[in-house]
């Protein structure tokens, strides 16, 4: 599934692409004022790992390599040039499979503006119509009912509980699965995303 790399997506004032590396500071200052809103949500390692990077400029090296191999569309979320957050592709699959799943953060100051929303939606048109991908999913715990609240303002199906699923806060936790095909949004989430 190699794509194009570095892709810019962009909706009204929402702006989407890749991370650079004078994007450090704004990045550290929004993951430092956010840090206790975003901890329970955050995944963790159930055990170290030496390929995780330890400094944004290696991040962004790592993020850039995956996106350029196909495997991760790694996305700053920005408002009027400013950073509020990130939403990734992440798993993407081709061959009969073509698939994907949606992760995203946002800066406390900005969550319930709708800014999530579009950024899902402006990236899961670019993955329908560019990458050519069948199936989008969402893995939510259930305890984050703003996440939750994404899932259904773009009218993601609800597929049940996977147990234990993802490492996050530092073991094991439930999440709920939501995922959506190219033939349920023939016109694209934007689209539904306006039109409901």
């Amino acid at each position: 599934m190699r794509g194009t790399w570095p892709v810019s997506l962009r909706a009204g004032d929402v702006v989407l692409r890749p991370l650079r590396f004078r994007d450090g500071r704004a990045w550290h200052d929004v993951r430092r004022r956010n840090a206790d809103w975003l901890q329970p949500w955050e995944a963790t390692l159930p055990q170290p790992d030496p390929g995780t990077p330890t400094t944004f400029a290696a991040m962004v090296r790592q993020s850039n390599a995956q996106a350029r191999a196909g495997r991760a569309l790694p996305f700053g979320i920005f408002m009027r040039d400013a950073f509020v957050g990130q939403v990734t592709v992440g798993g993407i699959a081709g061959s009969s499979l073509r698939t994907c799943h949606i992760g995203y953060w946002i800066d406390q100051g900005h969550a319930g503006r709708g800014i999530v929303p579009l950024s899902v939606a402006v990236v899961g048109d670019y993955c329908f119509s560019a990458l050519h991908l069948h199936r989008i999913e969402i893995n939510i715990r259930p305890e984050n009912s703003a996440s939750l609240a994404v899932a259904a303002k773009l009218g993601f199906r609800d597929e049940g509980l996977r147990l234990r699923y993802l490492h996050i806060d530092g073991d094991w936790r439930d999440h709920q699965a939501f995922a959506i095909t190219a033939e349920e949004r023939p016109d694209g989430l934007q689209h539904w995303l306006r039109h409901r």
